[in-house]
């Protein structure tokens, strides 16, 4: 391991450097671990929320504001647009300025921006204040992976991502549920103001608690160029992600703005190699276990994002269940992610992350097989039996992966490594959601014209064949108004039938690349400089 300075600058008057294993152990509240922990996890919880309980909100604001699908749309992809392009330049404002400010910031916005959109009276104010979130939750997340890196020593920072990482679960497991009885027995406003009463708390917790260990050799400078030229890259590459299943993977719109991605992570790369203070030192790279962690990340969000985004589908759509429903009936998976996560800390500060790696990527590939097997008719026991097992393999991944990123970084560059680790699984599940809902689109149109006329219903014309497949590709039966009983039961059982055909060849594809997975896990090893804070607070 290698040794790390750091200074204390929140506390007054404490201005001289320290090495973490001569650092004065904290007294009282601020600086203790595990109140760190505790503090980060609260302003984590919000974000993680929100990422799913948004989902069950978008209806009734699309009902209540008169807005159009594509307007609602933009309720996520506004968000998810500001948090992928800003993560990185996030993590790097809190390696200059400390982590317990950017924390400090992010959580404060957030709240105030979930406020301002429960406030809000038209689709407009809402999107915008969504894309406000999306920039102030960049913040908050690399800082939060920051705060724990500089506070736990090697020794126990598996564990507290492990807790960290339960908190996520437990977090977006409760997102669907929570978001279905507010809605349902108060408004769609309530799904945002219970972010301010959450993100408040935090912010309290966060001027109490938290002690800012920066690293000695901080950076002194921004990258100006190479902050646009990455954050133009990533706009493009999720951009062309996000409209590729509307342009179609074949237009040249969507080629365009890749090769533009491309082109501006090229000039990204060359300007990162003469500048001074560079946004991502190239030479974070050479540790192929950071690179393979970071790989492992984008792997593990295409299978898991991707595939699951079906199941949504599949339990409403298909089973007919309300979101309350669907959101318990996966509560498997995320109930082993929460019990799983703190466990898989234990046994990877025992074994190292390798082993665990590779079997939690292993169990993910046959449980993505296993979900490949759903049937329109299958039981919940079946279906929970393949949930579980997924959630059991995610997460060692989850928790893994993540201390391999940031445990292989130097501790004046947490942040950017938190960044990096977050940034993975955007760009993994942006990934998943657009590849194999591709695969979901080709499988259906290929099938669905001889599911149909195999049934003995009426020939459609090629405009309404589209309008069918693309209700086909979410599980939804293209039923007519005034459609006599009997054709209704025909057209579901085509419409299930071939969605679940679509649905298991994804699965199948996030089973593959799983599999791929497990041969990047081999690459990983223990985080050579996950020094930080030994010595520092009691434990």
């Amino acid at each position: 391991m290698t040794s790390q300075t750091t200074i204390d600058t929140t506390g007054p008057g404490d201005k001289a450097p320290a090495a973490p294993s001569e650092a004065t152990p904290a007294t009282g509240l601020r600086g203790h671990p595990w109140l760190t922990l505790i503090t980060v996890a609260v302003g984590v919880m919000m974000v993680a929320l929100d990422g799913t309980i948004v989902a069950i909100a978008n209806p009734a604001i699309q009902k209540d504001l008169k807005a159009s699908f594509a307007d609602v749309q933009w309720i996520t992809n506004g968000y998810f647009l500001a948090l992928a392009v800003s993560l990185i330049t996030a993590g790097k404002l809190g390696d200059r300025f400390g982590h317990r400010q950017t924390f400090l910031i992010g959580v404060t916005g957030f709240a105030a921006a979930s406020g301002a959109i429960g406030l809000s009276n038209s689709i407009a104010a809402v999107v915008t204040f969504r894309v406000f979130q999306g920039l102030f939750g960049a913040l908050l997340m690399p800082a939060a992976l920051g705060l724990l890196r500089a506070t736990f020593p090697a020794e126990k920072l598996n564990m507290a991502i492990g807790i960290w990482g339960m908190v996520i679960g437990a977090s977006t497991a409760g997102g669907p549920i929570l978001g279905g009885v507010l809605v349902e027995h108060v408004n769609w406003q309530s799904v945002f103001f219970i972010n301010v009463p959450v993100g408040l708390l935090a912010l309290v917790l966060g001027v109490l608690i938290l002690l800012d260990h920066r690293a000695e050799n901080a950076p002194r400078s921004f990258d100006i160029l190479g902050i646009a030229l990455l954050s133009g890259a990533m706009f493009c590459l999720v951009w062309a992600l996000i409209k590729a299943p509307t342009w179609g993977w074949g237009s040249g719109e969507t080629w365009a703005f890749i090769a533009a991605s491309v082109l501006l992570f090229g000039l990204f790369a060359f300007w990162e190699t003469r500048v001074a203070e560079p946004l991502i030192p190239l030479g974070l790279f050479r540790s192929v276990p950071l690179s393979a962690g970071v790989v492992l990340m984008v792997l593990m969000a295409i299978a898991f994002m991707g595939g699951l985004f079906f199941v949504t589908f599949y339990l409403q759509n298909v089973h007919g269940m309300s979101p309350i429903d669907a959101g318990l009936h996966l509560l498997p998976l995320t109930g082993m992610m929460i019990v799983g996560s703190p466990l898989a800390g234990a046994a990877i500060t025992k074994l190292g992350p390798r082993i665990p790696l590779a079997g939690g990527m292993a169990a993910t590939a046959i449980a993505m097989y296993g979900m490949s097997t759903l049937e329109a008719d299958t039981g919940s026991g079946v279906m929970s039996i393949w949930f579980a097992l997924l959630g059991f393999g995610l997460a060692p991944v989850m928790v893994g992966a993540t201390e391999v990123i940031v445990g292989n970084a130097p501790m004046e560059l947490s942040g950017v490594a938190g960044g990096l680790q977050q940034a993975a699984m955007q760009i993994g599940g942006s990934l998943g959601t657009a590849v194999l809902g591709a695969v979901m689109a080709s499988k259906v149109d290929s099938d669905l014209p001889g599911n149909w006329t195999g049934a003995g219903l009426p020939q459609l014309t090629p405009d309404q064949l589209d309008k069918a497949s693309e209700a086909v590709q979410v599980g939804v039966a293209p039923v007519a108004k005034g459609t006599p009983e009997p054709i209704v039961a025909k057209i579901t059982a085509v419409a299930h039938d071939t969605f679940i055909s679509g649905m298991s060849l994804a699965s199948l594809v996030a089973a593959g690349v799983a599999a791929v997975a497990v041969l990047v896990a081999l690459l990983t090893k223990r985080g050579q400089n996950a020094e930080a804070g030994a010595g520092v607070g009691h434990i």
